[in-house]
């Protein structure tokens, strides 16, 4: 029984299984000195198992609530209603009831209480589920107390929290209920205090938010409040709500709202003093608490009480600085993941391998990884050209940087000028400049193909046989092979000049000619890009399925990754058994996320194809493939021809003709090999990953490992540990599996400073019509068609005509493309590879689309102009 009912000053954080997030919560926060939490008690967890827990009935209910659909609304409803009435109806122990009672006068008979529900899975770390279940205000006498403590368990239990927990994959079963029961205070002002701004992430602001009276009305949104934001000690923006309304406290029990008298709806709830008073007091919570936080405060006439703080749930986090710039600083991070399109976190191994592989040091943050750009911004030297550089790949990225730029004094003094750009390649020179000097020669690409080729299947002859720290020191090693052949000058400058005569086209096309975007037909089927050559391989796998009916229905009923061992038991299967492990052969390694080695490849999961194969299967005839790469390349050439006789009708037209003809070939002969380069990374992280399974399995056995997954949830120095003999801490795995959950709940922003500030860019642009969703033009040309949203590859089911939108497009999603015939991303640049990808299918496309997954409904009408960038909704 003594643990049943707690004082709050016998509470704390380590707590929380026993009171819950707000009792924990309260706990900590009566122990901080300097802050003033009203007094109260808590009926704890174990009190909510005993009666709850111990009722038949509330336990059927919970087995039949758990097996409902979250989008079954009906059924969410009346199954919570039904446990909701059983949790109330419940009866408490006479025994608990004495010690409630007892607990109610030590704080005063005839006391105004709040109570409060405090659940086991609320004001977590990692997420906040506040507002979830009930608080009931105002309640006064034992037997309301009795009452309103059942009603906070059944509160567990609203449709709300149900569908959350739902979603969330937790079991009703495992969360508990403890219950708060504070004095309540009835003040002149309350309202809430978050120490980082919620809005921006700021660490170093402090947003304010306050009304007249208690604060219910502010939080149910009911009330247009006072807001402030406060930094280093001074109030830096600031606005006056005007207070139509207050909940106050009635004489009778419960609360109501009444109306602000009009003369005093604009008088500030707080005095400018009061303001900044408070915020050092979250500051000093903050502190305490070790994370930023949400606080929920009252002011009465002799100073603040805090009636709760959580962890603000929603920021993302700053990345750590590198040790040899671990200063008191500040720094600019841009995103990583939105130049390599993959913007979902990594596990632990795939991050640090992808850091190894990198040439600038990079930095993680929530499963992300970032380069820090300060030093190219602060010298400037260097800044115009990174600005240039960036701003031109990504619109957004380079507006968040000017605005950076443009703070007086936030930029260190400028030091010496590095020598590579984020993302791991050298800046470059801005588009549009004179290329680098390397003959127009196909031989050039295809023997850089050939030594990355090579290089890698001597690292797949060389780590056969190797394991353990032998296994982990040689990849360590072949890393920097790895290194050497894509740093090769010969192959960055092949790179570069196919990017910078295609900025050169576009830049003069559309001075001499006023033609926009010529150089994305020009640059259509070209040779050697191995991401569209790999769309139209997978033609050709249909092409091999196409005849064998029963080879179809077999792929029709969703078979498993053991497809390969089962279609040779089929009429035509060996045909396209055949078909499927020549494009494994060459493209297994690839798949969603690719830069994350522990990301499942298509050689370990080839039922990912399936949709893919199926959809070229109904949408197209044989020889596909071959049609649309001789249609582009006759494209092209057709272009070429065009815009080189219009050019030579121009005064000094020769000149220009000559000109432009060189750079069209070298966009020819160096674009495809765009593509290159990062084909060859996952070519060679493949080998990579075949080697580091098998060790894993190996320590599994050994008893190093508990199971295989554990090993992604190590880095590379913890796996050659393990690999050494030093078993795994299997907690230290389940701390970062939980983490990675929550990472997967958070979107990076493009740019981040070490404040924690997300900078988001705009687009400057007053050219495009009312209602549309404004992006970067990567692919030229204007499509109408049905918007198919796509959020998992696997899923997709597109048809010709489609116009496919979706988060992001790494390679893997090259497949889908020449089923569609448009393409509107909300990540991405002039130069990643949905854009490159796009333009060599002539598919009109508009990437950086800020929310347009969710702006954009599945099946609405829509028209994408890829030459303008921006995106019309039809209906």
């Amino acid at each position: 029984m003594r643990s049943e009912v707690l004082d709050l000053h016998e509470l704390d954080e380590g707590q929380r299984a026993l009171a819950g997030g707000k009792g924990a919560g309260l706990g900590a926060l009566a122990g901080i000195d300097g802050v003033v939490v009203p007094p109260g008690f808590c009926v704890t967890t174990d009190a909510f198992r005993r009666v709850v827990g111990g009722s038949s009935l509330v336990a059927e209910l919970l087995e039949g609530l758990g097996a409902v659909s979250p989008d079954d609304g009906d059924a969410v409803r009346t199954q919570s209603a039904a446990v909701r009435a059983a949790v109330e109806a419940t009866v408490l122990p006479p025994d608990l009831s004495a010690a409630i009672t007892a607990a109610l006068a030590h704080l005063g008979d005839g006391t105004a209480l709040a109570v409060r529900s405090s659940a086991t899975a609320e004001d977590l770390p990692t997420a906040s589920f506040a507002g979830q279940q009930d608080t009931y205000l105002n309640v006064v006498g034992a037997d309301e107390v009795l009452l309103h403590v059942r009603r906070c368990w059944a509160s567990l239990f609203t449709e709300r929290a149900v569908t959350y927990r739902i979603r969330n994959g937790i079991d009703h079963r495992t969360v508990q209920m403890a219950v708060v029961v504070q004095q309540l205070v009835l003040p002149r002002a309350s309202g809430v205090l978050f120490t980082a701004d919620p809005i921006t992430g700021n660490r170093k602001v402090a947003a304010v938010e306050a009304t007249v009276g208690l604060g219910e009305a502010l939080v149910s949104g009911r009330v247009d409040a006072d807001s402030y934001r406060v930094r280093d000690g001074a109030i830096v923006e600031r606005r006056t709500g005007h207070k139509q309304v207050a909940t106050v406290a009635l004489a009778s029990g419960g609360t109501e709202e009444q109306a602000v008298a009009p003369g005093d709806q604009a008088v500030p709830a707080l005095a400018d003093a009061e303001v900044l008073h408070l915020a050092a007091l979250g500051r000093r919570i903050e502190a305490a608490l070790g994370r930023p936080q949400d606080i929920e405060w009252c002011l009465v006439d002799d100073g603040f009480r805090i009636v709760q703080s959580r962890p603000i749930t929603t920021l993302f986090p700053a990345p750590a600085p590198a040790p040899a710039s671990a200063d008191d600083a500040n720094h600019v991070y841009v995103s990583v993941g939105h130049q390599q399109m993959m913007t979902d976190p990594m596990k632990p191994l795939g991050l640090n391998l992808w850091q190894l592989k990198a040439r600038p040091v990079m930095h993680e943050a929530a499963g992300r990884l970032f380069v820090d750009v300060t030093p190219m911004l602060a010298a400037p030297a260097s800044r115009a050209a990174v600005l240039g550089a960036l701003g031109t790949a990504d619109p957004l990225v380079g507006d968040a940087l000017q605005a950076i730029v443009d703070r007086d004094g936030f930029l260190p003094e400028p030091p010496p000028a590095p020598d590579a750009g984020p993302g791991g390649a050298p800046a470059g020179p801005p588009p549009g400049t004179a290329p680098d000097p390397i003959a127009t020669d196909p031989a050039v690409v295809t023997a850089l193909i050939q030594q990355a080729e090579a290089s890698i299947a001597a690292t797949e002859r060389e780590i056969r046989g190797k394991a353990g720290p032998e296994l982990l020191a040689f990849i360590l090693e072949d890393i920097q092979e790895l290194k050497r052949v894509l740093w090769d000058p010969v192959g960055h400058q092949a790179l570069m000049s196919g990017m910078d005569a295609a900025g050169w086209l576009n830049e003069h096309l559309l001075e001499w000619l006023g033609e926009k975007g010529a150089v994305d037909t020009l640059s259509q089927s070209v040779a050697n890009n191995v991401t569209s050559e790999m769309g139209l391989a997978l033609l050709d796998v249909a092409d091999a399925v196409r005849p064998h009916p029963e080879v179809i229905a077999f792929l029709e009923e969703g078979p498993g990754d053991d497809l390969l061992d089962r279609l040779p038991a089929l009429d035509g299967g060996d045909a396209a058994r055949g078909a499927i492990v020549g494009f494994l052969a060459r493209y297994g390694m690839r798949c969603v996320g690719e830069i994350d080695l522990t990301r499942p490849r298509w050689n370990e999961r080839p039922s990912t194809l399936v949709p893919l194969i199926l959809g070229n299967v109904r949408a197209f005839e044989p020889g596909e493939g071959r049609r649309r790469f001789e249609q582009g390349r006759r494209e092209a050439e057709a272009k070429a021809v065009e815009v080189l006789a219009r050019l030579r009708a121009l005064p000094d037209g020769d000149a220009k003709a000559d000109e432009a003809a060189e750079m069209i070939a070298r966009v020819r002969t160096f674009a495809g090999f765009r593509e290159f380069p990062k084909y060859a990374i996952v070519c060679r992280s493949w080998v990579y990953k075949q080697a580091l399974l098998a060790e894993a399995d190996r320590l599994v056995a050994a008893g190093l490992l508990r199971d295989r997954e554990d090993a992604d949830f190590l880095s590379f120095a913890e796996l050659q540990s393990v690999a050494a003999g030093t078993a795994v801490d299997g907690a230290l795995v389940d701390q970062r599996k939980e983490a990675f959950a929550t990472y997967q709940r958070l979107v990076p922003p493009r740019v981040l400073t070490s404040e924690g500030e997300a900078v988001r860019g705009t687009y400057r642009r007053t050219d495009v019509p009312e209602g549309a969703l404004v992006g970067l033009a990567v692919s030229t040309g204007t499509v109408e068609g049905r918007a198919r949203v796509v959020h998992d590859l696997g899923e997709a089911a597109v048809e010709p005509g489609d116009i496919l939108v979706t988060a992001y497009t790494d390679p893997s999603w090259s497949p889908l493309f020449v089923a569609v015939a448009g393409l509107v991303t909300e990540v991405g640049g002039l130069m990643t590879h949905g854009a490159v990808i796009a333009r060599e299918y002539g598919l009109p496309a508009v990437v950086g689309v800020e929310g347009a997954t969710r702006l954009i409904r599945d099946g609405q009408r829509i028209r994408v102009h890829g030459t303008e960038g921006h995106v019309e909704l039809i209906d």
